[in-house]
């Protein structure tokens, strides 16, 4: 297949380029600038430079029209204006739906994994999206597109991460490293899932290619190694990495301390992806969140800067 990748040059998005040349696709891979243009075309022979961004309508419209199907992973991550971000995305969705009606050509949408608001349980497949985090925008845009018969599906992301990154957890390290502690909050047993870099990469190929047979429009799947890491232990993983202390904020200290962090990181998420390992046969391999959070190096700054915002 000539696959149309947004986020080509990502973190997420990096690791499906390789998952997809290795299985024997093309990659039209989206860009914003000339650096993101020269990483893609090393990748080799099978990749192409399709210039543009989330918030130009146009360049996904095109790109979308000249591939055989679409995985959008691309995602403007400012959580200071995470409404609007999640609005962007919505357009984004809707424009790639747009080229791809009536066609058979496949959808592919990123949303995230605490979409569901199941409290008590472990969130499924099955659940649908009815968490007030406007990302629910990217989940809602899907099902628009799916209405007008795209075959849309969802992968629904927890913490991605490898031994640099670890989606949230790196704003989180980023702070403890400001503030000089590393902390959580309450008693710290809220969990979040997680997944390696390389095993969401390779969920993303399965359901790109599932997607035009029988039955599987429409599916969600959750990309979900770990159920749940508790939000103690990531935070002394932390601790013990930057060689700070490991405190326990209240809730109502939680605000002061974490900023825009404060709206994650007292929510109990936990996840199965049962179902998606039966459909898609996907099994997770990869080490652990708390494997690679001991396995980075803390003291590499150009490696984990992360700016913090709001």
């Amino acid at each position: 297949m000539r696959v149309f990748l947004t986020g080509a040059t990502g973190f997420i998005g990096s690791a499906i380029v390789r998952e997809l040349i290795e299985a024997g696709h093309q990659v039209l891979g989206l860009v914003r600038s000339d650096a993101g243009a020269k990483s893609l075309i090393a990748a080799g022979a099978k990749v192409k430079v399709h210039r543009g961004d989330v918030e130009d309508l146009e360049s996904l419209r095109s790109g979308a029209a000249a591939s055989d199907g679409v995985i959008h992973t691309a995602f403007i991550h400012d959580f200071s204006r995470f409404n609007e971000v999640c609005e962007i995305d919505r357009r984004a969705i809707e424009a790639l739906g747009a080229a791809l009606v009536g066609s058979d050509r496949p959808l592919i949408v990123t949303s995230g994994s605490a979409i569901a608001s199941t409290p008590g349980r472990l969130t499924t497949e099955e659940d649908q999206p009815n968490s007030p985090i406007p990302r629910i925008a990217s989940e809602q845009a899907g099902a628009a597109v799916a209405a007008k018969g795209v075959r849309a599906s969802v992968v629904r992301l927890p913490q991605v991460h490898d031994p640099v990154k670890q989606g949230l957890v790196t704003y989180l390290i980023a702070l403890a490293r400001e503030k000089g502690v590393s902390a959580y909050v309450g008693d710290g047993l809220n969990r979040w899932p997680a997944v390696h870099r390389f095993d969401c990469a390779r969920l993303y190929r399965l359901a790109l290619e599932k997607a035009s047979e029988e039955g599987f429009a429409g599916a969600r799947y959750n990309a979900v190694a770990e159920q749940g890491v508790p939000l103690r232990e990531i935070a002394e993983a932390i601790g013990r990495g930057l060689n700070v202390p490991v405190v326990s904020k209240s809730p109502a200290e939680a605000g002061e301390h974490f900023g825009w962090l404060a709206h994650f990181v007292g929510h109990d998420v936990p996840a199965s992806s049962a179902l998606t390992q039966q459909r898609l046969g996907w099994l997770p391999t990869g080490p652990g969140l708390i494997a690679d959070l001991n396995a980075m190096n803390y003291f590499e700054p150009a490696a984990h800067a992360v700016a913090l915002r709001g």
